[in-house]
């Protein structure tokens, strides 16, 4: 069946109306789900193993479980191809898959509450490690089920209410797990952790069935694995060389500044009451406030504006950091910076998560979203990693401004990927009638 041509162009979308669909709604909750463990098995954990008397270097030797988050692509053609037995017949594919994972959360962290880290240290690491690979399986699936039920005009105000929120739950599971570790117990914080996992799971069953079924139901190699990256060369062609640049380069100034963001602001003399009021609390909720603004731009003014005006943005806010170098210990610059850094952070995070999610193909978005999510984080991990022998050769202005500098082939990309974001858009106006009713 081909769609008929004669369809009115699509509409772009109100702020109203995008703020008043009851999917954003249910990102909260999910995004709740997929941020709190993230925290138990990384700084709340060491605190607790720390206090334990365990070695600093058996500690660090456990962030090793960070591995599942960044090798999720290998297992996510499971995900796209495979159904949870029973479960998939009463929930669909992906709500059934995120219940499991979900599911497997809470039982990991309940191994971890019932562990005595200094007596039994093995059964802690693998309740961490079986928490770890659930919450990195919850990740695609949720990014799978995003995709599959919103267009890309929506995609960046589902991401935005995600965000917070993954970010309220770093807060339940940061400081609200120090504070009942701290007036009860480690045992039972982890097991209120656990139960707070319940959140997740009300927002699975509240969410629509939505199962975009490929014709290659069978699993093998070829359709599960092979099948997914030969899609995108497929439709992509050579232009996928620049789509996947874009992708590896967009957030790397956000993320070679994180790495020496701090160490800057002690460098400089901000007392570390400063750090957390500024960076940690104030941020966090200008960063929410820049998702969301990605987002509405995203479906008033469309899917490259938002992206080249994020490329500029993100990259160009670095130079503040350049000039807060250089101006000293500021209270205020450092308010400034750390607004107008969040911000940029917020609304180019919206761009590019719409961006790859757009770059995805029905029934196929779990596998290439995680390999897609997978490139966009590993530059600045390997980058990040040399700033300090930047900063302590050249100085910090230089490393920021070299970053900021990224963000002119990022500007040169966006355009060179224009016109295939143009072609895109015009086909999925054409698919639309047939999209909507996929997971009738």
């Amino acid at each position: 069946m081909i769609a008929s041509k004669t369809q009115p162009p699509r509409r772009r979308l109100t702020p109203s109306a995008v703020l008043t669909d009851g999917r954003l709604a249910l990102m909260l909750p999910l995004g709740f789900a997929s941020g709190l463990p993230f925290l138990l098995v990384f700084s709340t954990l060491s605190a607790w193993l720390r206090e334990a008397g365990i070695s600093r270097t058996e500690i660090g030797l456990l962030s090793w479980v960070a591995l599942a988050y960044s090798l999720k692509f290998v297992w996510a053609p499971v995900i796209d191809r495979v159904d949870v037995p029973v479960l998939a017949r009463l929930l669909g594919r992906r709500r059934s898959w995120m219940l499991l994972a979900q599911a497997v959360v809470a039982i990991g962290l309940l191994g971890v509450a019932a562990s005595n880290p200094q007596s039994g240290l093995g059964l802690t690491v693998a309740g961490a490690l079986l928490v770890a690979f659930a919450s990195a399986t919850q990740d695609i699936v949720i990014d799978g089920w995003r995709i599959d039920a919103a267009p890309t005009e929506r995609q960046g105000l589902m991401s935005a209410a995600y965000q917070l929120g993954y970010r309220l739950a770093l807060i339940c599971s940061g400081a609200g797990a120090l504070y009942i570790a701290e007036f009860v117990s480690w045992t039972r914080a982890y097991e209120a952790m656990a139960a707070l996992m319940l959140v997740g799971v009300i927002g699975t069953l509240l969410a629509p069935r939505i199962d975009i079924i490929t014709k290659r139901e069978r699993f093998t190699v070829a359709s599960a694995v092979i099948e997914p990256f030969a899609d995108l060369i497929r439709r992509k062609g050579t232009m996928l060389v620049a789509i996947l640049a874009l992708v590896a380069l967009f957030r790397l100034p956000d993320f070679v500044a994180g790495v020496m963001a701090n160490p800057l602001y002690i460098d400089l003399g901000f007392s570390k009451t400063d750090i957390a009021n500024v960076s940690k609390l104030y941020g966090v909720w200008i960063g929410i406030a820049g998702a969301f603004a990605g987002g509405i731009a995203l479906g008033t003014l469309g899917l490259w504006p938002t992206l080249v005006t994020g490329a500029a943005v993100a990259a160009g806010s670095n130079i503040m950091f350049a000039i807060l170098a250089r101006a000293g210990a500021d209270i205020t610059l450092l308010v400034f910076t750390i607004s107008i850094d969040n911000f940029a952070s917020g609304f180019a995070g919206s761009a590019l998560i719409a961006y790859m999610s757009a770059l995805t193909a029905p029934g196929l978005a779990a596998t290439q979203y995680a390999l897609l999510s997978s490139l966009y984080a590993l530059p600045g991990k390997l980058i990040g990693g040399v700033s300090g022998v930047v900063v302590d050769t050249y100085g910090y202005p230089a490393l920021f401004l070299g970053t900021a500098a990224i963000g002119l082939p990022l500007v040169a990309l966006c355009f060179v990927i224009r016109r295939d974001i143009a072609q895109s858009a015009e086909a999925e106006e054409d698919i639309q009638p047939l999209a909507s009713t996929a997971g009738r």
